[in-house]
């Protein structure tokens, strides 16, 4: 696409968004999910403008110019939640990303696009061998060897899951929300609240920190890089308690839209 388009993920519990011009990303944002009739007020729109302030936040970017994209504007979906992608198929002038789309070798049938896709922007942008480490609803860890093929991954809930699972599934242990302690909880508690965030934070750290062991026994110049909703919160305590392996990530928000980007040049070739 040599123009503006758009790119989408559907995620577990919101939307992705992002504005290309050509293969340039020019912003990158988040919102709720949208009801039907607000996809079809999308379709509609005349201009970038009208649809940017539909799925925009309060200050929504401002489009780039020139050139004009058509209307409705070119938009490309990477989705893990089938009954989403439905809904937004509806939407014209539309692309779903599917698994066979991305280059990874030795991929198997039911590996998430996301994490395809994320996977693949990391190794093509800072090179292979490459782990992705996703802080997302589910936290994933995802790899791949330097001749590009699959090596494997893990999945395991994500902090806000697991501190859901206490809150919900138990009969006195309350809801601890994860906003509520940006620094480490005292590792011995002797409260409840603290007890919970102890033994949720200090075991998913350790577990990160196992991995990323493990994959440099396997590939000592191997690349991490980390993405995801809760890649804040998890790097400032890998900072605190293994400052060695937090320096070696890599931050970047945005890897399944350079995954993306990758597949739309690859089909310009």
């Amino acid at each position: 696409m040599r123009g503006i388009w758009l790119a989408l993920e559907i995620g577990n519990s919101r939307l992705h968004w992002a504005l290309f011009t050509g293969e340039t990303l020019y912003s990158a944002w988040d919102t709720d999910y949208l009801p039907e009739s607000v996809i079809q007020q999308l379709a509609e729109s005349k201009t970038l403008n009208n649809f940017l302030l539909v799925i925009s936040p309060p200050s929504p970017p401002s489009p780039p110019s020139p050139p004009s994209p058509p209307s409705p504007p070119p938009l490309l979906i990477a989705s893990v939640v089938p009954s989403q992608t439905a809904i937004w198929q509806t939407y014209p002038n539309t692309h779903v990303i599917t698994l066979d789309q991305v280059p990874l070798k030795g991929v198997y049938p039911t590996l998430g696009i996301d994490r395809a896709l994320a996977l693949w922007g990391a190794g093509k942008t800072w090179g292979f061998p490459m782990l992705v480490i996703d802080a997302g609803t589910a936290l994933t860890f995802t790899a791949a060897d330097a001749n590009e093929c699959l090596v494997g991954g893990a999945i395991l809930p994500g902090l806000g899951l697991q501190f859901a699972s206490l809150g919900q599934q138990t009969g006195q242990l309350p809801l601890v929300e994860i906003e509520n302690f940006p620094l480490l909880p005292p590792r011995f508690a002797l409260n409840t609240t603290d007890a919970i965030q102890s033994g949720v934070i200090y075991t998913l750290i350790a577990g990160i920190k196992d991995f990323v062991e493990a994959w440099w026994n396997l590939f000592t110049d191997g690349k991490i890089a980390i993405k995801g909703g809760d890649r804040t919160l998890l790097l400032n305590h890998l900072q605190a308690l293994y400052p060695k392996i937090s320096a070696h990530l890599i931050v970047e928000p945005n890897l399944i839209f350079w995954g993306m980007r990758e597949i739309v040049m690859e089909n310009k070739k």
